[in-house]
């Protein structure tokens, strides 16, 4: 597709507030991560913007929205999904100028995700609205007990920047199909899904306050005030451990419900039975998809011994053959989504060495030129010969590298694999049925795939273990956290 120009030039990203859009007198700039150059502005939330969000947001609770059906609710949900389809070229616009990320991705996960996201949570909500349960009460005093589910109340969203206007579409569809009322903070490196979210929430008239945004930083800023905020009644976050740490902390005064979906330090297993290029194939995607930057990515590549060497070898040819540069102009992988991680990235590529490590593939920063030469890029990198023990091996990376090492039979694998503070996802690939069920059920983890990677159904549990992440959710798992259950005993 030719590349739309960017939606916010020339503009100030606002916050939204009520059922406005708002500035402020501090602002920050929007990077582009292909070029490294600023190409906007966006207007920073301090405390009483904040403030203001949430009564806003607490207000709308008990306004048109509390007293509007869940038909009504569920088809202002579908209104927003094909509201931000029709506006699909301008949300892809945006979301590469803040992710920098592949073209392919943008248009055939990203956005499409993110209108599915609203579509699926209103069937999903009136699917569940289909079904009501009665109990009886069994020592005959004649009542009937049935329950009703009810909104948390205001819920704050934090979103991050590797999947922007998926990850946020993800939390913010289930909450209002639920009736919860939201402020949103998106990352501060990836404002413009966003924000053309909240214009796309105001076009199709969702009443004021229901859906609230406020962009600005973490610790000690927007995302901070918001957290700890004493009316906020529930908090989703995706984003690093040590930050969910910090929330749940922050939260535990209060008792609130939270739903983290946190790092990853993920581990593919591949068995010499496997369909050597289909495991090839899906591991080229679990590694390098996005840069490497997704929480489910495979960063710990376990090959049988018997094809371990034509693997490497067959992987590393492919990674070295990956075109890297510009989204639009058909580039395999983007850049890194800032200076700063870019940074953490190269330096892992150099403790590699330190460590003892073979590197295969990549290890450095491609050579580019023109617009595109400052721009945050690493070189797809693939590691052998490390210990299990190393910190390349232990510790989440977050970029476009894998470490292959040999195994040789079942048990050891599995220990190696579940040899983590992480437990998000793995991907087994085999032909043995019963070794498909048998080692994926010994997995610690939230998610196994088998014979393929970031394969999902929107109505399936989704979610980590350990330092992976607190809670489900997708599909009912969603609507179970969301809203909660109400008990009511009518005496007959």
């Amino acid at each position: 597709m030719p590349k739309t120009p960017y939606p916010f030039a020339g503009r100030t990203l606002p916050n939204y507030i009520d059922g406005a859009f708002v500035g402020s007198e501090t602002s920050f700039p929007v990077v582009d991560p292909v070029t490294g150059q600023a190409i906007g502005n966006v207007a920073l939330a301090d405390k009483a913007a904040v403030d203001a969000a949430v009564s806003a947001a607490k207000r709308a609770l008990k306004g048109p929205w509390a007293r509007m059906t869940l038909a009504a609710r569920t088809t202002m949900l579908v209104a927003i999904a094909d509201a931000i389809e029709a506006r699909f070229d301008e949300f892809v616009a945006a979301e590469i100028a803040d992710t920098g990320k592949s073209l392919l991705q943008a248009t055939t996960i990203d956005i499409p995700r993110g209108a599915a996201n609203f579509r699926s949570f209103a069937a999903l909500a009136q699917a569940r609205a289909m079904t009501s349960f009665q109990s009886d009460t069994p020592d005959g005093r004649g009542a009937i007990n049935y329950s009703i589910a009810r909104p948390l109340g205001v819920v704050a969203v934090v979103s991050p920047w590797n999947l922007p206007l998926l990850l946020l579409t993800w939390k913010v569809a289930p909450a209002l199909a639920c009736g919860n009322t939201i402020v949103a903070k998106p990352s501060e490196e990836t404002p413009s899904t966003a924000t053309l979210l909240a214009e796309v929430m105001d076009q199709v008239g969702l009443p004021a306050g229901v859906f609230n945004l406020v962009h600005g930083f973490g610790g000690g800023s927007t995302g901070e005030w918001l957290v700890g905020h004493p009316d906020i009644d529930a908090i989703t976050f995706t984003g690093e451990s040590a930050t969910g740490s910090t929330i749940m902390r922050g939260a535990a005064d209060g008792v609130k419900p939270l739903s983290f979906e946190l790092g990853g330090k993920n581990a593919a297993i591949v068995f010499a039975d496997a369909d050597f290029d289909a495991a090839i194939a899906g591991t080229m995607r679990s590694v390098f998809s996005n840069c490497g930057q997704v929480c489910l990515c495979s960063e710990r590549v376990y090959v049988e011994r018997p094809i371990y060497d034509r693997f490497v070898a067959e992987l590393a040819a492919r990674a070295n053959a990956l075109k890297v540069g510009d989204p639009f102009d058909g580039a395999d992988m983007g850049p890194l989504i800032s200076a700063q991680h870019r940074d953490k990235v190269l330096g892992y590529y150099r403790l590699a060495v330190e460590e003892g490590a073979t590197i295969v593939a990549g290890g450095g920063v491609p050579a580019l030129d023109g617009d595109i030469a400052n721009g945050f890029f690493v070189e797809p990198t693939i590691l052998t010969g490390l210990p299990e023990t190393a910190r390349c091996v232990r510790e989440e990376i977050f970029g476009p590298i894998c470490h292959i090492a040999p195994f040789d039979d079942e048990d050891a694998v599995v220990e190696m694999a579940n040899d983590s503070r992480y437990g998000l996802a793995a991907a087994i690939w085999t032909r043995d049925v019963g070794r498909a069920h048998r080692v994926a059920a010994r997995m610690e983890t939230g998610v196994v795939w088998v014979n393929d990677w970031f394969l999902r159904d929107l109505r399936t549990p989704f979610g980590g273990v350990k330092l992976s992440g607190i809670g489900r959710e997708g599909g009912e798992h969603s609507l179970a956290f969301y809203s909660e259950p109400m008990n009511i005993c009518i005496k007959l």
